[in-house]
């Protein structure tokens, strides 16, 4: 896996995070770990070396969720945290590694979700704008791993219905 194809994935789990991040200022002002962990990302994706930043600013934007006042700051703190740690997906084939890739935005459709009074339509709406969203690369790149795991929590089955999505249309072909 080269480091062009780990700034797709990158860029992808920060665009995801920066949607929600001020869910999680709102309810936390003077907290900036999730906030560091997206520039931390962003930095990366944008041509940065992959450093040691990424990965502890990671650790502290998902200890800033365990500290979270509500929900919805709660997931939106995980979305920054799992941005930066986009950059350390590893090419083992193993389908954990898939969280690298998708699981920011399926916190930030479950954050659209409680915003929206726990509205799982919205939190659909917000994985097919997701799905629209991913380059040609990240779906190719999501097709070296195996499915997503499954899970009881509603972010795994969000995820769950991104990957499924994503693969859906990488089987597509057009006719003519």
């Amino acid at each position: 896996m080269s480091m062009d194809e780990l700034r797709v994935v990158a860029r992808y789990a920060v665009e995801s995070a920066e949607e929600v991040l001020t869910v999680f200022e709102q309810c936390h002002p003077g907290d900036r770990r999730p906030r560091a962990a997206i520039e931390a990302a962003r930095a990366f994706a944008g041509g940065a070396r992959r450093t040691n930043l990424q990965r502890t600013t990671a650790l502290d934007a998902h200890r800033a969720a365990k500290a979270a006042a509500t929900e919805a700051a709660k997931h939106a703190a995980h979305a920054a945290g799992d941005a930066a740690a986009a950059a350390y997906l590893h090419p083992l084939a193993q389908p954990t590694q898939v969280g690298h890739i998708l699981r920011a935005a399926a916190h930030a459709a479950r954050v659209a979700e409680l915003r929206a009074g726990d509205d799982p339509a919205v939190g659909d709406r917000h994985i097919e704008q997701a799905r629209v969203r991913a380059t040609p690369t990240l779906v190719e790149l999501l097709g070296r791993y195996p499915l997503a795991p499954t899970g009881g929590s509603r972010v795994a089955q969000l995820m769950t219905a991104l990957d499924a999505a994503l693969r859906n249309v990488s089987r597509e072909t057009p006719t003519r």
